[in-house]
């Protein structure tokens, strides 16, 4: 029997398996390896809404917790980006005589400085306690929560409706989406508007990005699916905006049906998808042989350069490079370290392929012949920080959209 979409109730066809997989951001000490938990990564697409979705649900509370150690702000590229979209949301509602901005996924505040700094009200959710305390200690007002059908009714009761409801590449990692959807509905004001971004699955499909899918991301949106998605809940899709974060984004603008009208974005972008075939089997079986052909040519690279006695040392330890390691078998054999700036992953091991990871500092200490590139979305703003490894001779590798060596 196949499995049930998690929108419209119908037939999931799987068409990608990367195989077992651990937590991707649960970064490990020695004593935690015995009790390393597992799950099978697969994606398929409902043949009914087209939503393309996980296969299997890892529950919530393993991914987001106390010690969840992605923080939005380590990124330069990203605070300006947060910054110039609070900005923009913060002119939507300016007419507004008292505005209202909650967020869900606040994280470490990142967003919501902007707008406390405006003086408007507003609200995060945050199930992680270390970031959300991250968030607090900037002045941010922040709900150690899940947002849901409940949490939502319980803020509009003490705050009234929202006039601004954000999310950044959170709404993707949500499984129960009826209860968000229900919790959109119960807290945004009638000409109020819900705004996210998240990954994009036509840019994953070309990019052949498949490292974007991991426990965390449950859905993988385009402007077709979310409209069958908010459809069910009064709700209409009314503006889409590609963005170039994070590989590829892109943003959707969700209003009461019929309290605003959508723009010809809308109608651009699912005639787009139509084109590029995001909905049919025969495009995303194609994008699982593409996945494939990727994983055996980065393997034989890698191991290539072992025999040649090369150093490969990966740059950023993500989320996502937990999927490139266990699906292409990366261990500290192809990779001896991986470095990055995140202390709450320093001096830990990678999850489910167990490789070091060191401070940033140990990168140039000395500088390899090879970096495995796994933070590739940020390229350009490493590859600036980081021309002393150009200079000392030292050449990156990447994977996206095929294995380079550059």
């Amino acid at each position: 029997m196949p499995p049930i979409c998690q929108i419209c109730d119908g037939a999931v066809e799987e068409f990608l398996d990367l195989g077992r997989q651990p937590l991707s951001d649960a970064f490990l000490t020695e004593q935690d390896l015995a009790g390393e938990f597992f799950y099978r990564l697969a994606v398929g697409v409902c043949r009914s809404c087209t939503m393309v979705q996980l296969v299997e649900q890892v529950p919530r509370d393993l991914m987001f917790h106390e010690d969840y150690p992605y923080y939005s702000s380590g990124s330069s590229v990203m605070r300006e980006h947060f910054e110039t979209t609070a900005r923009a949301l913060l002119a939507r509602c300016a007419d507004e005589p008292d505005p209202f901005v909650v967020e869900i996924g606040s994280n470490d505040g990142v967003l919501l400085k902007t707008v406390k700094a405006a003086g408007v009200r507003h609200l995060g959710f945050e199930p992680s306690g270390k970031v959300a305390a991250a968030a607090a200690e900037h002045g941010v007002r922040v709900l150690t929560d899940f947002f849901d059908a409940e949490s939502a009714a319980a803020v509009q009761h003490n705050d009234g409706p929202a006039d601004v409801i954000f999310a950044a590449n959170t709404i993707c990692h949500i499984p129960y989406m009826r209860s968000i959807l229900e919790g959109v509905d119960r807290l945004l004001a009638a000409d109020g508007i819900f705004v996210f971004e998240d990954p994009y699955f036509g840019d994953i499909v070309a990019k052949t990005s498949f490292d974007q899918i991991y426990d965390e991301h449950f859905f993988f949106f385009t402007a077709r699916s979310v409209q069958a998605m908010v459809a069910g809940f009064g709700l209409e899709l009314v503006d889409v905006e590609r963005l170039p974060v994070h590989g590829g984004e892109v943003r959707y603008t969700i209003a009461r049906a019929g309290a605003r009208p959508p723009s010809d974005a809308v109608g651009a972008l699912i005639e787009a998808e139509r084109a590029q075939g995001l909905a049919d089997l025969v495009t995303l079986r194609r994008f699982a042989a593409d996945t494939a052909r990727v994983r055996a040519d980065l393997q034989a690279l890698l191991r290539r350069l072992r025999e040649e006695g090369q150093q490969v040392v990966g740059y950023g330890a993500t989320a996502k490079s937990a999927t490139v390691t266990n699906f292409c078998g990366i261990d500290s054999d192809l990779v001896s370290f991986v470095c990055d700036t995140t202390p709450a992953k320093q001096g830990r091991l990678t999850p489910g392929t167990h490789i070091p990871v060191r401070p940033a500092e140990a990168f140039a200490d000395p500088y390899p012949p090879y970096a495995l590139l796994f933070a590739w979305n940020h390229a350009d703003e490493i590859m600036a920080k980081e021309q002393g490894f150009r200079e000392s001779g030292g050449r990156w590798i990447q994977y996206v959209p095929e294995v380079h060596v550059s």
